[in-house]
């Protein structure tokens, strides 16, 4: 399980364990929280397309899923 803290999201790097679209390495570009502190918006960027899509951030958090850093 990869720990993770919230508010250190923001341009941190994650390898996909399965390739996503082709696309193995990404980055979180956005991170939007409420009033509480609460994630509530979390973008994930593929390095090589650019491409843009939102992510549960606790999903990070399955190391079957995937890896911090680029591996």
């Amino acid at each position: 399980m990869n720990k993770i803290s919230p508010n250190k999201l923001l341009n941190s790097k994650w390898t996909a364990v399965v390739p996503l679209n082709k696309e193995k390495h990404f980055v979180i570009t956005e991170v939007e929280y409420d009033e509480d502190g609460t994630v509530i918006l979390c973008l994930i960027e593929a390095i090589m397309s650019k491409r843009s899509t939102s992510i549960h951030w606790p999903d990070l958090k399955n190391t079957e899923q995937w890896l911090q850093g680029w591996k």
